[in-house]
């Protein structure tokens, strides 16, 4: 039966959804909306989960959220440096080569609050190779979910 006071989806979107609400959350917080998603894993950590398979969802779901930001930067991509930012061929071969030099290891920071979401669609834009932005992403926010759920143990103990 659907509910129409929405009190499912809060139900799911709580820490009381466990780990669905935990992808569904860590998914989002990867896109341009502006959420987090530790506060959560660790909420889900606390209510007894076992923390690894919490931090795999977690690092799952954020990763597809990077990779869903990735993609909008690569099929909008001439579209977005042309006309919104307004750059010139010559400027845009220009970063696309600052960018594969030294910037995609900045892909390990793609979790960092406020500037990981445009890293990921300027990834795209500069059409990083898949292969190197996935292994660089994936490897920041799961070292990022490791450490959170480490410090919930470690402050249990």
């Amino acid at each position: 039966m659907i509910d129409p006071g929405g009190s499912q989806l809060l139900g799911a979107l709580s820490a009381d959804g466990g780990l669905l609400a935990l992808f569904l959350v860590s998914f989002l917080a990867s896109t341009v909306l502006p959420l987090g998603s530790e506060w959560l894993l660790v909420a889900v950590i606390l209510q007894s989960h076992e923390p690894w398979p919490a931090v795999a969802v977690a690092t799952i779901g954020n990763s597809l959220g990077a990779l869903t930001t990735y993609l909008l930067g690569f099929w909008g991509g001439e579209w977005l440096t042309t006309r919104i930012l307004r750059m010139s061929g010559a400027e845009r071969r220009r970063a696309a080569a600052l960018f594969q030099r030294y910037g995609s290891w900045s892909l390990l920071l793609t979790w960092v609050p406020v500037v990981g979401d445009p890293l990921c669609l300027v990834a795209g834009a500069l059409r990083t190779g898949l292969t190197r932005f996935l292994i660089l992403m994936v490897a920041g926010k799961l070292a990022r979910y490791a450490a959170v759920a480490w410090l919930v143990l470690a402050a249990g103990s």
